[in-house]
């Protein structure tokens, strides 16, 4: 990403919901104020809750270096609060998209691998450091989608007009894949990532790998995936065994009981905090993104993924998941009917607010 935004000729826009001003950060603003030096046009969006940790100083920067900066639905609009841009896209000069589940943030200064590496299994903190996550990069004619995600995005927090700049180029073909940018829109009530999973799972005949940052499913969703593992399909989640928010892990473990029941396969990642969204179906169809499997990300976020409709690029997603496979622990029905009743009210009562976590 560093390294698109380094070779850019005329414009960055870039979109997140964690935006913070530590290495990471003073890294990405001493090359957008080089960049703004260069004549190119840089746009930040960021999402006010996701980045309220962040001084307004950094942004102040920012706005003084000649970047235009805009915060998504500011926190002080109670009447937006709950809607949320989730988002994560670049997009560089019209021609290079990147979405995925990665913010700019230092939980992303060092890889997870490096960190179980270096890390005693038994030091729980370290283990929180160097977030699992997965990241896209794709141009051609869908890096046009996910620049008018952004542009829509822009115009409607009324952050002032975006350019001039050439922000859509005539784009030709990079590949012969198949591929689209989905999003997820709250005030339409739409949520087309929501709807492709859903027909994709219901389609599924041979697998479901699913690696979900936060798992919280809604009924229909939950009665997809019981039904595909029912039709014999080989249904694997990657969930996480801890996270930056507890209350999640344990209202998608409520869920756990009925899905090993059906012959689901569950596999907890608890060497590093897994954070990555992404699905890979029957081999062929393919989804990365910022989506969650919860509400949130259904109902009240905006959210961006992209979609691939390719058996090439399915075998390296396939592979991915196998990797993380072997770096979680499965939870066996026998092993779930035995934990203890403490775990088991963190449960009920995360259960009962699944639909605001």
């Amino acid at each position: 990403m560093f390294a698109a935004m380094a070779a850019a000729k005329s414009n960055i826009n870039l979109e997140t919901y964690i935006l913070e001003a530590g290495e990471i950060g003073e890294r990405l603003a001493a090359l957008l104020e080089k960049k703004v030096g260069e004549g190119v046009k840089v746009h930040v969006l960021y999402d006010s809750v996701g980045s309220i940790a962040t001084r307004p100083e950094y942004f102040a920067r920012l706005r003084e270096a000649g970047v235009a900066v805009c915060e998504f639905n500011p926190a002080s609009d109670v009447a937006k609060v709950n809607n949320r841009d989730h988002r994560k896209i670049l997009v560089v000069d019209g021609r290079t998209a990147f979405t995925g589940g990665i913010n700019i943030s230092a939980s992303y200064k060092k890889s997870s691998a490096i960190t179980r590496r270096e890390t005693d299994k038994d030091d729980k903190q370290k283990a929180r450091e160097g977030w699992r996550d997965t990241q896209v990069q794709a141009e051609g004619p869908v890096a046009a989608q996910f620049q008018r995600l952004f542009l829509d995005s822009w115009a409607l927090q009324d952050c002032g007009p975006a350019g001039p700049a050439a922000f859509f180029p005539p784009l030709a073909g990079r590949g012969d894949m198949e591929m689209r940018a989905v999003s997820a829109d709250p005030v339409d009530r739409e949520s087309e990532m929501y709807a492709q999973l859903l027909a994709a799972i219901g389609r599924a005949r041979s697998r479901v790998w699913l690696t979900i940052g936060y798992f919280v499913p809604d009924p229909v969703m939950k009665e997809a995936l019981i039904q595909a593992a029912r039709r014999g399909a080989d249904v694997r989640l990657i969930v996480p065994g801890f996270s930056d928010f507890s209350a999640p892990v344990y209202a998608g473990r409520s869920n756990y009981q009925e899905l090993l029941a059906a012959g689901v396969h569950i596999h907890e990642w608890r060497e590093a905090l897994i954070h990555a969204k992404t699905a890979v179906i029957d081999s062929r169809w393919s989804s990365i993104g910022s989506t969650n499997l919860d509400w949130r990300s259904f109902v009240h976020n905006y959210e961006a993924d992209l979609v691939v409709h390719d058996a090439g690029f399915a075998t390296q997603m396939e592979r991915l998941f196998g990797q993380d496979v072997a770096s979680s622990k499965e939870v066996t029905r026998d092993t779930w009917r035995k934990r203890g009743a403490k775990e088991r009210v963190k449960e009920w009562i995360a259960r009962r607010w699944e639909y605001l976590l």
